[in-house]
């Protein structure tokens, strides 16, 4: 047999304190801990549970952290160093100890992977050193080249120049990719792992099941595996549900609409007894900007004097993004180019173009409403063409776009209206549409600002008037702020956080 160990808790106050067994015994349980044998003395002053000695590290973190008697630790794997990626990992660092102060848990970076296909990954050079538990942009940057741009201190951070020649000696290059990084993250000795696929590839989203399976979190804001093939929606759904409660969780909320609440609103309008009858609005952030680039609705800018008067200057009134635009309409093509300079589409922008990003949002909102049995993304491409077609190369059709688009521009201008690429998904009908209509120039579709998303739920309380969700989608450092909000509301139900106090900082306020 395996050898044992006795965890207890000890304490004069324990008869007179009620809810310390079940505390005691729901870390244990959070933690994924065995418990072989259960006692109490009859003075009423211990609790003591008998464990398999390989878990008793990992069972005594999470009694002392239930107790307030040590930090909750989590490692932490990032997949995907693209600009999100970059971001996040700044944000982790810079977060670190407000975190740990407020939560009670300490975030702590153990393996990254730039992309899909490296071979490779970066990982903690001493796993064992307690002072240096975690992987800082600079550290992986020392290791990979990275740019002095992109290896900058985290926001909150003071670096010394001897902490960033230093800095190379805290990671260590190690093989094995996206197929290695859980086994870096993983450990008997820390109760949560947590991946983040700050990524858009189809190879790291077959690996989300995977992760689960072995216990891993994962937090997405790759959908194309909620939207891919049916076999790896399916193997996802049976992760999440092998071990019952204590499965790992699958958090996709940045999947659809960014950093905007759609599917946490979604779920909460079904959970509190709603019935959802049509989803529909903006949910690309490129059409979104283009299609505002291309035909702005009259009167925007009044709108944007107003709030410059009424914000104290809060307000930063730059609706068009670009440098160079004006707020004056221009062509199709040129907005498309503007909108990749600004990085909200791909350098490829056929992909946007084509609906293929909007269908994968939609197929994920599908999931959530239960009508994705029928649907596929080829599917909902087919029943929706784009004049974009795939394949195709956006110079050589770029001048046919700027045809049509002005065509249409025009017919909607004539009725006092404005072109919008509008999605929906209607529960009765299980229809799935991507259309570009002509909606009234004060409608809210319409006046929706550029790089904005606005999704619209119409539901047995909410008929005439949908509940809306509306803000800002793009930008990198919202995505990652996002990602780490998912995090911290999975460990909301582990932890509780202290009470935070409130502190100014020039004209801000902030969690201190």
């Amino acid at each position: 047999k395996k050898p044992c160990a006795i965890i207890a808790a000890v304490g004069d106050g324990m008869s007179s304190t009620a809810g310390v067994s079940g505390r005691f015994f729901t870390a244990l349980g959070d933690a994924k801990i065995n418990v072989l044998a259960i006692s109490q003395g009859c003075s009423e002053r211990n609790i003591s549970a008998v464990v398999w000695t390989e878990e008793s590290t990992r069972a005594l973190r999470a009694v002392h952290a239930a107790f307030r008697l040590s930090h909750t630790t989590v490692y932490i794997g990032i997949v995907g160093m693209n600009e999100i990626g970059d971001s996040l990992l700044k944000l982790l660092e810079g977060q670190r100890s407000k975190i740990r102060d407020t939560f009670e848990v300490d975030l702590q970076v153990r393996g990254v992977v730039s992309n899909g296909s490296d071979p490779n990954l970066i990982t903690l050079k001493k796993l064992d050193d307690k002072y240096s538990d975690s992987i800082t942009i600079g550290a992986y940057n020392a290791k990979t080249g990275g740019s002095l741009m992109l290896g900058a201190p985290a926001l909150g951070s003071s670096v010394s120049f001897d902490e960033v020649c230093s800095e190379e000696d805290v990671a260590a290059v190690s093989p094995g990719g996206i197929s290695s990084i859980s086994d870096f993250v993983r450990s008997e000795d820390v109760a949560h792992s947590i991946i983040f696929d700050c990524t858009a590839e189809e190879q790291v989203g077959r690996k989300h099941a995977d992760w689960l399976q072995n216990g891993v979190h994962v937090i997405t804001a790759n959908n194309s595996a909620l939207s891919g093939p049916k076999e790896v929606r399916e193997a996802i759904a049976v992760a999440e549900t092998r071990a019952g409660k204590q499965s790992a969780q699958y958090l996709r909320e940045v999947t659809v609409g960014g950093g905007l609440p759609v599917i946490s609103t979604l779920r909460d309008l079904l959970n509190s007894g709603d019935k959802i009858r049509r989803v529909d609005g903006i949910l690309s952030v490129s059409w979104s900007y283009i299609m505002h680039r291309i035909a702005p609705p009259p009167g925007v800018f009044d709108c944007s004097d107003f709030d410059e008067v009424i914000s104290s200057g809060a307000y930063r009134g730059d609706h068009s993004m670009s440098p160079k635009a004006k707020g004056e309409p221009c062509s199709f093509s040129d907005a498309v180019r503007e909108a990749i300079g600004l990085g909200l589409m791909e350098i490829d922008p056929i992909k946007d173009l084509s609906f293929e990003y909007t269908a994968q949002c939609l197929m994920v909102l599908a999931i959530e409403l239960g009508v994705d049995k029928e649907y596929d993304i080829g599917k909902i491409l087919a029943a929706n063409p784009s004049d974009a077609e795939p394949g195709k190369d956006f110079d050589e059709i770029s001048p046919f776009l700027d045809q049509l688009m002005s065509e249409r521009v025009s017919e909607a201008a004539a009725k006092g209206c404005v072109p919008r690429q509008i999605s929906s998904i209607d529960v009765k009908t299980g229809a799935i549409e991507i259309k570009i209509i002509d909606v009234p120039n004060n409608h809210i579709f319409a006046t929706t600002p550029p790089s904005n998303e606005c999704v619209r739920f119409f539901t047995a309380r909410h008929k005439r008037y949908p509940m809306i969700v509306q803000g800002p989608s793009a930008g990198v450092d919202s995505t990652a702020s996002a990602l780490l909000a998912e995090l911290l509301h999975l460990m909301r139900s582990k932890v509780g956080p202290r009470s935070g106090t409130l502190s100014r900082t020039g004209s801000s306020a902030v969690l201190a």
